[in-house]
């Protein structure tokens, strides 16, 4: 018998989403792209205190074979 699986989400913030709403096309575009720079910093600064010896070029390697492997995992239905 299959357990039920349940997916939990934090909730969606609304007055963010209001703030958001009202910014033009292109800023809003500036702020994905910081918060995909955050992203992409953070996972790199986890790389680099796990893997303290590699170059940053390695690093650099190493979370663009994680980002690769992340786009190849499906998410559960």
């Amino acid at each position: 018998m299959k357990a039920k699986v349940t997916y939990h989400f934090d909730p969606v913030d609304l007055q963010q989403l209001r703030l958001l709403s009202q910014l033009s096309p292109g800023r809003r575009i500036q702020a994905l792209l910081a918060a995909r720079e955050l992203a992409v910093g953070l996972r790199r600064g986890r790389l680099r205190r796990l893997y303290p010896h590699l170059s940053p070029q390695e690093i650099n390697l190493k979370l663009l074979e994680e980002l690769d492997r992340a786009e190849r995992t499906y998410p559960r239905p």
